[in-house]
């Protein structure tokens, strides 16, 4: 096996470490797509000073370490050549065959094409490379590689993109690892985000448990001697492992039972391996006649093995000195599973199958199938993202059917998700259910260990539209969709329409202006939802999509076409108002059209900071009136557009503002003075405060104004008073439109 952390790893060693566990493979393919790699490579480094091709070479080692194959050995090698290089996709395929090629494709990223968003970009990366998992899993494998590599390196990077990227990871690619069973890559990626996003909490962890390892190394060493010697009178071979618990693990456990380190003694856990299923059990029962076990803490993942094919017996016992032991026993075959995941079921070429040929294993991928199923139905790149941390990565919960078989489900599931996992018509005609014979509400939570009954009435109208508030997988919420869409399409259509207009209604504008000129087939066509207005109004209707975004693109559309109508030219009224003589800061720190030294005032009805986008308006005898670019006064009709002018803050001035922001809250003692303590707390000053208690609902809309010096000052109190438990909804003031002002 390779150290992947050697200062030098040459192509011999990974040609020598593939011949050791696949002795008739292929090496000149290997060999042949280093000496491509090196070439495209050859004048490129990485931020850490070293030559590119170090990296593919590292990623090849990682993945000799799990026995891969060497077709994907040499794709792992050219990953990046397409990405990063003059070299293309058809000359991949030319020089390496259609196998190679397919899995450099699918880890490419869709750097060339041009998208609206960075999240856009990544939602459709995400897709892409999901996509390509299911013609071939390997793709997957070169992909966690390829983040384990950069991960390691990653102290070379800049600050902010060290945190953006531990984050992806920590989201995204270490629960893949989990979900594919690949425990070693998960362990670690984790730990490297750790030190990453929180690191004086990391380095102050490890140094602890650094103090504690003498006193722990003992513990395990008693342990494990008294095993061994009650072990071996059953004449069983068995192998005990010491195994310490990786920093992010402990770190959670700390985090979620708030202990200190030192009340943490399970920080190493003992692993024991035998050859059958049978001494498993025989083992455990060993060791419960040794020690005490914990109630409520043992675990049968042999019998119910996890979503991704782990297995193995868990249990803690108190041991000596009353210290808690985790104890795992499993077979040999299971430890495999359970290090190398996917790569232990590996189907090398010389058995005529490829992986996605096993059946047995195929089943195991089921969630894979659902990731694609996902990207057919949901087109916003954010709630995509969101449905992956949720539906495919969040932790599981494992119920029973009345049968007897397992579910798994996403944690903070309820009855309803159980119905539509088992099969659509029994969500859609689900009335009730019954836990362990008793009858719930359908928003219980279900537990592990849960029987659950569905109760259905095929005479029911269908599922209701609560349900897509209180069901936790996105599997399901799509199902309950697409109910909505087959079945009320005219109603859906009606309602998406009332939604719209409302919204537009909300902001000051006219529906018959915003929505004239076929602007809705215009933004349907944008957001992918085929070419027609009332598919777009029905996905509004059954809360496909949200009205908040196609307002904003409606919106976007409707100036674009008044600037077509009516260019403006200002320079004759900006003459008019331009201060003669020598030349100041502009008011407020406005520049116009670039330059400072005019009349400037701060709309008062959307209260405009530094960091918001602007406009201006020329008024009669005021100067120019500076509003945010999304207030609904700024443009009253197509003649006020000729008085439109650029501008943009001067962001040298060292000056303050007032903003207003309006927050909703319950109306009980104590939570004024709680909001107004945050301001203060962050050094910023209370302009002026009123409150408006609704008796009917016992909440209160306050209108609290500050005096900040930027967006990110304000976003930062907004934050802050987000997480007060009694507040419902922070917003900025924004009032409702007026007539122009100075006219």
């Amino acid at each position: 096996m390779i150290d992947d952390n050697a200062t030098k790893i040459t192509i011999d060693d990974i040609k020598d470490a593939v011949r050791e566990y696949q002795p008739n493979s292929d090496i000149d393919l290997i060999q042949k797509a280093y000496d491509l790699a090196y070439a495209a490579h050859f004048d490129q480094k990485r931020a850490s000073g070293e030559h590119y091709i170090i990296h593919p070479l590292h990623v090849a080692a990682i993945l000799t370490q799990m026995h891969i194959d060497e077709v994907t050995i040499a794709a792992a090698l050219l990953h990046d050549v397409v990405e990063d290089t003059t070299f293309t996709l058809d000359e991949m395929k030319k020089k390496f065959g259609e196998e190679v090629a397919l899995l450099i494709d699918g880890v490419t990223k869709l750097n060339k094409i041009h998208f609206k968003s960075k999240e856009m970009q990544q939602s459709e990366n995400y897709r892409k490379m999901f996509l390509a998992m299911a013609k071939d899993i390997r793709v997957i494998m070169i992909k966690l590689a390829d983040r384990l590599h950069n991960m390691r390196t990653l102290k070379y990077m800049p600050e902010e993109k060290q945190k953006r990227i531990a984050k992806e990871t920590l989201e995204i690619y270490a629960p893949l690892a989990n979900r594919l069973g690949i425990s070693n890559i998960k362990w670690e990626l984790e730990d490297l985000c750790f030190r990453y996003l929180y690191p004086e909490e990391y380095y102050d962890l490890v140094e602890k448990v650094k103090q504690k390892r003498q006193e722990r190394q003992k513990f395990i060493d008693d342990s494990v001697q008294e095993m061994v010697t009650e072990i071996k009178k059953t004449g069983i071979k068995a192998e005990i492992q010491g195994r310490a618990k990786h920093f992010y693990s402990i770190w959670r456990k700390m985090k979620r039972d708030n202990k200190d380190i030192s009340e943490i003694y399970d920080l190493s856990a003992v692993r024991v391996l035998v050859n059958t299923v049978q001494e498993c059990y025989t083992i455990l029962g060993i060791i419960h006649n040794i020690w005490k076990p914990i109630p409520g803490r043992f675990k049968d993942y042999i019998a119910m093995p996890k979503s991704n094919g782990y297995q193995s017996l868990h249990t803690t016992v108190i041991a000596a000195n009353g210290y808690p032991l985790e104890i795992q026993i499993r077979t040999f075959q299971m430890h495999q599973v359970s290090e190398y995941g996917i790569a232990a079921h590996w189907k090398y070429k010389e058995s005529g199958k490829s992986i996605n040929a096993n059946n047995a294993y195929d089943q195991k991928l089921s969630w894979l199938r659902q990731l694609i199923s996902l990207q057919t139905e949901l087109s916003d790149p954010d709630e995509y993202v969101e449905a992956l941390k949720v539906d495919i990565f969040s932790d599981e919960v494992f119920v029973f059917t009345p049968r007897g078989d397992v579910i798994g489900l996403p944690k903070g599931s309820n009855p309803i998700d159980f119905a539509y996992r088992i099969h659509t018509d029994i969500g859609n005609h689900c009335v009730g259910a019954k836990i362990n014979g008793k009858i719930v509400p359908l928003e219980y939570k279900l537990k592990n260990g849960d029987i659950v009954s569905v109760i259905t009435n095929n005479q029911n109208n269908g599922p209701s539209p609560d349900w897509l508030n209180i069901v936790a997988s996105s599997e399901t919420r799509t199902k309950i969709r697409q109910w909505f869409k087959r079945q009320k399409r005219e109603e859906n259509i009606a309602s998406g329409l009332a939604l719209i207009e409302k919204g537009i209604k909300h902001l000051g504008y006219d529906p018959r202006e915003l929505l004239k000129d076929d602007r809705l087939a215009v933004v349907a066509r944008d957001m992918n939802i085929q070419q027609n207005a009332n598919d777009l109004l029905a996905s509004l209707g059954y809360g496909g999509i949200t009205v908040n975004g196609v307002i904003s693109r409606l919106i976007e559309l409707y100036k674009k076409d008044l600037k077509e109508i009516t260019p403006p030219d200002v320079s004759q009224m900006l003459e008019q108002i331009k201060p003669h003589g020598e030349k100041k800061k502009g008011s407020h720190g406005i520049l116009i059209e670039g330059e400072s030294g005019f009349l400037v005032h701060l709309a008062r009805c959307c209260n405009p900071i530094p960091g918001d986008p602007i406009i201006g308006y020329i008024t009669r005898g005021r100067g120019v009136s500076v509003h945010r670019a999304d207030c609904p006064n700024i443009i009253k009709d197509e003649n006020d557009l000729s008085r439109v002018v650029d501008v943009s803050w001067d962001i040298g001035l060292d000056k303050t503002y007032t903003v207003t922001i309006d927050i909703t809250c319950n109306d009980s003692p104590g939570v004024l003075t709680s909001l107004m303590a945050i301001p203060s707390e962050s050094k910023i000053n209370i302009h002026s405060m009123t409150a408006r208690p609704n008796k009917k609902n016992k909440t209160s809309t306050i209108s609290m104004s500050l005096e900040i010096r930027s967006i990110a000052q304000a976003e930062t109190i907004m934050s802050k008073i987000r997480r007060n438990k009694n507040v419902f909804r922070v917003a900025r003031a924004l009032n409702k439109p007026k007539g122009t002002e100075g006219d």
